[in-house]
Order: C-alpha cells, then structure tokens, then sequence
C-alpha cells in the first residue's frame, strides 16, 4: 500500500488478497466481480494499472496474476495485436481450459469513460484475435468496480 501527496491510502490489488484466491470457482460475472472486489476494497489508486488473472478450466483462479502499467492510452492496433499474441504466448503456462480476467484500475471517480472503454476494448479484441478466451473486464476507480460488459466496448470500438 502507498498513500499519495493527499495522504489517501492507495493499494494494488494483492494488498489486501486474503487467502488464496483460488478458493471460490468463478462461474459468472458477479463471482469475477466478487473476486476483484475482495482483492482491490477499499478502493483508492496512485496510478492506473491493467491487472491479468487466469481462471482455470475447472473456474477457479490461479496464483497468475499480472500487472501491466496502464497510462490510460488507448493502444494502436498494432499494441493490441501485440498484447493479444503476448497473452497467447501466457496461455500454455496456464492450465487446459484456462481464461483471462481483467481488471482496469485507475484514480478518479466514476464509472467507465470512453477513454476506459477504448483502451479494454482494444485490448480484448487483441486476445480475440489471437483466440485468447476472456472474461468479463472490470474497472475500478477510487469510488467504484463496476463490469464493462462487451456489447458495451463494442459500441467504443
């Protein structure tokens, strides 16, 4: 955890992970949502960040968890085409049946902004290039964590 200039309290989502992650199956978008919620409350971020996590074939989340820096730029087609070919190349160092989640974070307050919606939309649509299964995306500000559904980032493509 690290407080910002304002001395708010700011975090990354294994701050505050109790227990394995793995042990409640992820089966719908509210279990995902459940699953990042215990992983990111209380909500508070210094910087944005993308964070990548595999759910097995049998719906349970694996001790993968990544974070990629997230300037809050939308990225080229190209970048999504890399991002989609390098969460390819993760896919077999993860279990058969294996999916991704993802989870936006950013400072500021409210719910997903066309730059959010840009910005996940390429980068899903560069996993399903690449035939790179997805889950749900959600985003998370300082206020709340909400899902960003796909017919949603589709209308931001």
């Amino acid at each position: 955890m690290t407080n910002d200039a304002d001395g708010a309290d700011n975090h990354t989502p294994t701050d505050h992970l109790t227990g394995h992650p793995g042990e409640r199956p992820v089966r719908t978008q509210a279990d995902l949502e459940q699953l990042w919620r215990a992983m990111v409350e209380p909500l508070g971020f210094a910087g944005g960040a993308l964070w990548v996590m595999a759910i097995d074939g049998d719906d349970l989340p694996t001790q993968v968890l990544l974070e990629i820096r997230d300037e809050g730029v939308a990225p080229t087609p190209e970048e999504a085409e890399a991002f989609g070919a390098f969460m390819a190349h993760l896919t077999p160092d993860v279990p058969d049946g294996s999916r991704w989640a993802f989870l936006r974070c950013r400072p500021g307050l409210g719910g997903a902004t066309a730059e959010d919606r840009s910005l996940v939309a390429a980068l899903v649509a560069g996993c399903r290039d690449a035939g790179v299964p997805t889950e749900v995306a959600h985003l998370a500000t300082d206020d709340t964590l909400v899902p960003m559904p796909y017919d949603e980032l589709a209308r931001s493509a």
